[in-house]
């Protein structure tokens, strides 16, 4: 049994060796000859799992150690008989500490309270909630817009324009598909009185030349064009950072673990139930306004995190791959 994986997922040498060759390469340059005779795939969102990958291949499952799966053509995978899992939620409370400390900059920057301000949350999958959820708790009056959601349980949220009209400030939480693509166009930009915009799904969510022409405020931790990200954005976003806001060392365990797991259910392996040793649990908790506030800065400064891609835009993708992964504490 062979498996191809992406080198740069922690915790996952070591693992799965005694049951299968391992073959750990650079995910963005992962190509067919690479996987003509894997049985497996464990991948990031730098590689394209499409017909140009997989065509002819002995490939029957993909586990990527993300939440989204706009890199994978599901349509071809089902349509082929190969099985994608993907470890949803695995980093929701790394990206909710992300958004805390925007949060936190933005409204001290503004001398503004959450009492007096309203936060629209679009996407309330396993991420939106969470945020959207926080908010409340720190004193925000939160709007939620996911239309799927609705559309199966009725839960009275309103539409992306609706949202945007009303918000001062707005948090996109969506996956990347045919209808979230350039969501925050021109013309939902233009329902509002110039949000906040604040973007930690798919840098394609937002279009970049509509957020720049917008006026608005941001701040951006996925790009389009990643990593060939826009320098004038660049330059314009309050925080500004490459693509970690889920870069939590719980989320990476726990995505390590779930793309283990779903090999291992797969193909019946006993390593389903395995978890990195030396990983603190840490219980969630609630955390009102002010502790926020208080401790958010020692846990994660993300002046000086936004300050390196500033400096060093070129690294983008060098700064991705070696981070330092913080503790969640909340």
């Amino acid at each position: 049994m062979k498996i191809v994986a992406d080198r740069d997922i922690p915790f996952l040498r070591g693992v799965l060796e005694p049951f299968a060759e391992m073959v750990y390469l650079d995910g963005k340059s992962i190509s067919h000859d690479d996987v003509r005779d894997a049985d497996a795939l464990i991948v990031r969102t730098r590689t394209r799992c499409n017909a140009r990958l997989l065509d002819d291949t002995a490939v029957r499952c993909i586990a990527t150690a993300t939440i989204g799966t706009d890199h994978i053509d599901l349509d071809y995978c089902r349509e082929h008989g190969i099985a994608v899992e993907n470890a949803a939620g695995c980093n929701a409370r790394g990206v909710l500490q992300w958004v805390g400390a925007v949060l936190v900059k933005w409204t001290t920057m503004r001398g503004l309270d959450p009492s007096a301000l309203r936060l629209g949350v679009i996407g309330v999958g396993h991420v939106g909630s969470i945020v959207a959820d926080y908010a409340r708790k720190w004193g925000f009056d939160v709007l939620c817009c996911d239309p799927p959601r609705e559309e199966r349980e009725h839960l009275g949220f309103l539409t992306a324009e609706e949202v945007v009209a009303a918000a001062d400030i707005v948090t996109f939480h969506t996956p990347l598909d045919a209808g979230t693509y350039h969501l925050a166009d021109e013309r939902l930009l233009a329902c509002g009185r110039r949000p906040f915009i604040i973007n930690a799904s798919r840098g394609e969510v937002v279009d970049t030349a509509a957020l720049l022409a917008s006026g608005c405020e941001c701040a951006i931790d996925t790009w389009e064009h990643e990593p060939d990200i826009d320098r004038q954005l660049l330059s314009r976003a309050i925080v500004a950072t490459p693509h970690i806001a889920g870069y939590s060392l719980q989320g990476k365990a726990n995505a390590a673990s779930m793309a283990v797991a779903a090999v291992s259910r797969h193909f019946g392996l006993p390593t389903e139930g395995w978890y990195p040793d030396g990983v603190e649990h840490v219980e969630p908790r609630a955390i009102g306004w002010q502790e926020l506030c208080d401790t958010i800065g020692r846990h994660y400064d993300i002046d000086a995190e936004s300050a390196r891609l500033r400096a060093r835009p070129e690294e983008f993708e060098a700064m991705r791959n070696g981070y330092a992964y913080r503790n969640e504490y909340f």
